[in-house]
């Protein structure tokens, strides 16, 4: 019987949820630095969106499963769970989140141009192409490397 303390990672868990938490917020506030140069104003509200360039979500959980690896080992069965979730993650942020985003420009102009519906205005930066994923993909990645590389140079 293995105890709880033979079975901990090599990388405490709270330091790939901090790794991540972390990439998460750097990306979000990435998209307020590019998007404010984009629109020539202020665009804080990126910080709180689901959309955009790098993939935020793609970026979350891309960190967590290369920080659970590197922590515990890439066959770890912890970094496989991590991974199976992240591949869920990403996949839906491609399809069912670009389905939604598609759904909400087509009511919008719908909306637009019969002014019967009265639908009100439906959230149309909600889902990712692929280039934004794959941005989050290798920005998660790759700051979630330097962070565990750098924890252990110290």
């Amino acid at each position: 019987m293995h105890t709880l303390k033979a079975m901990a990672p090599a990388v405490p868990i709270a330091l790939s949820l901090l790794t991540a938490v972390g990439v998460q917020l750097v990306c979000q506030g990435f998209k307020v630095v590019l998007y404010s140069f984009r629109e020539r104003r202020p665009a804080f509200s990126w910080f709180f969106s689901a959309g955009g360039i790098p993939s935020a979500h793609s970026a979350f959980v891309t960190a967590l499963s290369v920080a659970v690896g590197l922590g515990s080992g890439f066959g770890s069965d912890v970094f496989a769970v991590a991974c199976v979730f992240s591949i869920i993650i990403i996949y839906d942020s491609l399809r069912l989140r670009g389905a939604v985003q598609r759904h909400a420009k087509a009511l919008n102009k719908l909306s637009r141009v019969n002014g019967n519906l009265n639908l009100g205005a439906f959230n149309e930066n909600i889902g990712h192409t692929l280039m934004e994923i794959v941005t989050g993909i290798v920005a998660g990645g790759g700051l979630a490397a330097l962070v565990f590389f750098f924890v252990h140079a110290s």
